[in-house]
């Protein structure tokens, strides 16, 4: 039964959430294995941008209220047509050396850093538990 509940299409973000982030863990530790690399490429996992989309649609113009629904037995506002799913996107932009490699480590242990606090509130969240509970 819960599973169910899990993977419905309205329930279901926090699970493609957590799968981003370890997606995103994998990429920026191949990033950061690469750093001295030559001709290396970074990548980056997309995925925030396009739940965003999937949740609001395009930009709400401003000054219009968004619809939410504030009882289970409401309707949505919308049909969810398409799904967000992470994915791993090449960076082709500036090279940061001479060696044509454009991984920047300081950017890299950042984005480790904001990853791991971003699964971290995901994986609380989906355990149902607040986070004072949880460290004890």
């Amino acid at each position: 039964m819960l599973e169910q509940i899990l993977s419905s299409s309205n329930f279901n973000y926090l699970p493609r959430g957590l799968t981003a982030a370890s997606m995103r863990q994998e990429v920026v530790s191949n990033n950061i294995a690469n750093v001295n690399t030559p001709n290396f490429r970074k990548s980056n996992v997309e995925f925030e941008e396009l739940l965003a989309k999937e949740l609001y649609g395009e930009k709400a113009p401003e000054g219009k209220l968004q619809m939410f629904r504030t009882h289970d037995k409401h309707l949505p506002p919308k049909v969810i047509i398409s799904r967000a799913e992470p994915s791993v996107v090449l960076d082709n932009t500036t090279m940061m050396r001479k060696d044509d490699n454009n991984v920047d480590i300081d950017i890299e242990m950042a984005t480790l850093a904001k990853n791991q606090i971003y699964y971290n509130a995901l994986a609380t969240q989906l355990s149902g538990l607040p986070a004072a509970d949880k460290a004890d």
